[in-house]
């Protein structure tokens, strides 16, 4: 059965889950704001979405754009979490998956780090 969360308290994880980053990586993120959306109208079954352009990926000309965005998607992960303790868990991957897309690290090394 989905957990029942409140907006406020699904956004005090994601906040929970930022401040867990080390230090050496939260101050290397670059033009970049999480968000907490409802669910994704494309894929509304994904967790959380990378937009943007991967820290590896920025040449030279990198400059004067809007802040690439990391989305978490609340029901969906509402949606398979049974308790808070899971919901405090799967935010944390979520946040952390969706970060390492901001450093250019794809879905294949998440996997073989075990962050899939």
């Amino acid at each position: 059965m989905p957990v029942e969360m409140t907006l406020r308290r699904f956004e005090e994880l994601v906040a929970e889950a930022l401040d867990a980053v080390p230090p050496e990586f939260a101050s290397a993120m670059d033009n970049v704001v999480v968000l907490v959306e409802e669910h994704n109208e494309e894929e509304p079954e994904i967790l959380g979405l990378y937009h943007g352009v991967a820290l590896t990926e920025r040449g030279h000309d990198y400059g004067g754009v809007l802040p690439d965005r990391i989305s978490i998607y609340r029901e969906p992960i509402l949606g398979i979490c049974s308790t808070e303790e899971d919901v405090v868990e799967e935010v944390l991957i979520t946040v952390v998956h969706e970060i390492a897309h901001h450093f250019g690290i794809d879905d294949s090394r998440l996997h073989e780090l075990g962050w899939g």
